[in-house]
């Protein structure tokens, strides 16, 4: 599978059902030596001002990831260690 399949592909934690959008939308942070993803940063979807202008993001680890569907992504996180 290629990166770009996965574009349009929705990401959903199946602890609480909590849908952070398409990967599409999202920011992928690679391992500089190995080359692999480590994390994917998902722009949080809370209305927020802000003054700086730029987004907050919610760091997925992409070994949280438990299944690729045909249209979703399934991840299974920790809460208390979403940052």
């Amino acid at each position: 599978m290629r990166l770009s399949d996965l574009g349009e592909k929705e990401i959903i934690d199946i602890r609480d059902g909590s849908r952070y959008g398409d990967l599409y939308d999202a920011e992928l942070i690679f391992d500089e030596r190995t080359g692999k993803i480590k994390v994917i940063l998902v722009p949080e979807n809370k209305p927020r001002l802000s003054f700086t202008g730029l987004a907050d993001y919610i760091h997925i680890p992409w070994n949280s990831i438990k299944k690729f569907g045909e249209d979703i992504i399934i991840v299974e996180t920790d809460k208390a260690n979403l940052y």
